[in-house]
């Protein structure tokens, strides 16, 4: 239970609704638990005498006390369930806030699968605890006590006969508790799986069709699914074996009251009508008896559900704003200063970027060459801190960027990253997605600059348009340039282009850059590239190798240089030549 103990926070938030839900409960069952008194009586004086105003005034008496205790019923529902649901919500709002600020690090070593899997099975497992298990679990102990009690004042002899066989209980719930626990945990963890797999194919339905894939998926999804069965039934053998142990175990009671009553009401030590009152108490704790072993299972697996959803709540937030943190900066002017900066994705991996030093003014145009791998993006990366250094310092205006607010930084930098990601949403809200309302006015302006503009004005519905998933109905070429227009449309001081113009031909590239001189003007504008003439016109050039600043300086530098830099457009000028030649 050490893991459910953690839910403490939000039982305090709804204390009072939980005290009444209590109330009604112990007023529910001491009501309910009367009406066996009535009958008691109503038969011992059937075995004397009974008048038509006795028979009646007890029959309306069972009547009452069943209304009532069923009102009571009804408010327990409208207190302790209506809590349980809005503990999940709760729940689940903290789960998704804390999804959205843990680091992106976190995102690399964990599938979008087993994340869904959180979100809802192990969130729903939690909420079944917080319901119908803390219900039943008060309405039972109350329940026992109350019946115990009733019996006792009857018959204190049988009433002890009675209980002789919870002993077998108890161990019975200690060991159907420990493998429920186990085999749900099982349950989970494999459903993670599934949900992982079932992502996937859809995300990558395009690549499975494209390699003729499907067969081998569907037997791979089968497989998947069988074994899930498979944990399911192992669940569900322990679960149909304990629910008739528990109606056994009642039904021996019964028979000991039946036994060892009989003999007293033949004796005479008992009246018929006690004997009917024990016999129909015993009836009503064979419900507590079936809740109890319900909850059991619940109780467990709301345990191994929140023991998972607990190591990602234990996830530190890494980047965010502390206590060095200076609430008074607003804005930022754009100059970026490496100092010493090395960067490694995780202890056991070498080094990404090692030592680099460097200077990029405000206002000024600067652009990054390298091979694939050479450390480009996590360079960009580090700036908007998707990533912190692992050693070294980065400043912005002379400033640690670890001071500056993250919103504030993050705002002030547009980012076009490689990899373009849209939402299934209309293609106005996409570009707007960094503005707090819409503005078509900057949507319009943004798009011409990006030349995506007259590309929409083709669409029936235009920028009111519907993207698929991932911006599905897009090309390669378009999805990049929507991605621009959203960095533009937030009016960044510092704008990074990662690679940004890959799928775009090398004309419209040109009208591109043409428009971007005046948007960057007085911005501080960084452009990753593997085009000479995407990056030629830049203030500053570095050519990064194996992590490390293996050049720097303007086009006409480098090319007197005659390194990698001369190499490389060197043979992007033959490209051309040749092309231009066919």
């Amino acid at each position: 239970m050490k893991n459910l103990k953690t839910l403490k926070k939000y039982f305090v938030r709804y204390k009072t609704k939980i005290f009444l839900g209590i109330l009604f409960i112990l007023l529910s069952n001491l009501l309910s638990t009367y009406i066996p008194l009535v009958i008691r009586d109503a038969i011992n004086l059937l075995q004397t005498k009974i008048t038509q105003s006795d028979l009646i005034r007890l029959s309306l008496m069972i009547v009452a006390l069943s209304l009532v205790a069923g009102v009571f019923r009804f408010l327990i529902r409208q207190t302790i369930i209506v809590v349980s649901r809005e503990i999940e919500y709760d729940l689940r709002q903290d789960f998704w806030q804390h999804i959205q600020l843990l680091p992106t690090k976190y995102f690399q070593n964990t599938s979008t699968g087993n994340l869904m899997a959180h979100a809802t099975s192990d969130i729903n497992a939690v909420r079944m605890f917080i319901g119908p298990a803390v219900m039943y679990s008060i309405d039972t102990i109350i329940r026992f006590v109350l019946v115990i009690y009733m019996m006792l004042s009857i018959s204190p002899a049988i009433t002890l006969y009675s209980l002789s066989p919870l002993p077998i209980l108890s161990f019975l719930v200690y060991y159907v508790g420990k493998k429920v626990h186990v085999r749900f945990t099982a349950i989970q963890e494999k459903f993670a799986e599934l949900t992982t797999k079932a992502q996937e194919n859809y995300s990558g339905i395009r690549v499975i069709k494209s390699y003729v894939r499907e067969t081998q998926e569907i037997e791979d999804f089968k497989k998947l699914s069988n074994e899930y069965l498979h944990k399911n039934m192992h669940l569900i053998k322990v679960q149909a074996l304990f629910q008739p142990t528990l109606f056994m175990i009642t039904g021996i009671s019964v028979i000991v009251v039946i036994w060892i009553g009989g003999g007293s009401v033949i004796s005479g030590k008992l009246m018929l009508g006690d004997m009917t009152a024990l016999i129909i108490y015993l009836g009503i704790l064979i419900w507590p008896m079936i809740a109890f072993g319900w909850v059991i299972n619940i109780i467990q697996q709301a345990e191994a559900s929140m023991k998972r959803l607990n190591k990602i709540f234990n996830e530190e937030y890494e980047i965010t704003d502390t206590e060095v943190t200076d609430k008074k900066i607003e804005s930022l002017k754009g100059e970026i200063e490496f100092r010493n900066a090395s960067f490694k994705y995780n202890e056991n991996f070498s080094n990404v970027l090692n030592k680099i030093n460097l200077k990029i003014s405000a206002g000024s145009t600067f652009a990054i060459m390298g091979l694939t791998g050479s450390g480009k993006s996590t360079f960009v990366s580090l700036i908007p801190r998707l990533y912190d250094v692992t050693d070294g310092e980065i400043l912005i205006d002379g400033i640690n960027i670890k001071k500056i607010p993250l919103s504030v930084l993050r705002k002030s930098v547009g980012f076009v990253q490689q990899e373009s990601f849209l939402f299934s949403d209309t293609i106005t809200n996409n570009l707007c997605y960094g503005l707090n309302e819409v503005d078509i006015n900057k949507v319009y302006q943004a798009a011409a600059i990006a030349q995506f503009d007259k590309d929409v004005r083709d669409f029936p519905l235009k920028y009111d348009t519907i993207l698929g998933e991932r911006g599905i109905t897009l090309s390669g070429g378009q999805k990049q340039r929507a991605s621009l227009t959203r960095a533009l449309i937030i009016d960044p001081q510092i704008l990074i282009l990662d690679d940004s113009f890959s799928a775009i031909d090398t004309n419209t590239e040109e009208e591109i850059l043409k428009n971007l001189k005046s948007f960057m003007k007085n911005r501080t504008s960084i452009i990753i590239s593997h085009r000479i003439s995407t990056v030629k016109e830049a203030d500053q050039i570095i050519l990064f190798d194996k992590g490390t600043i293996a050049e720097k300086g303007t086009h006409e530098e480098l090319i007197a240089l005659g390194g990698k830099y001369a190499n490389i457009n060197q043979k992007q000028l033959l490209e051309k030549e040749i092309e231009e030649f066919n």
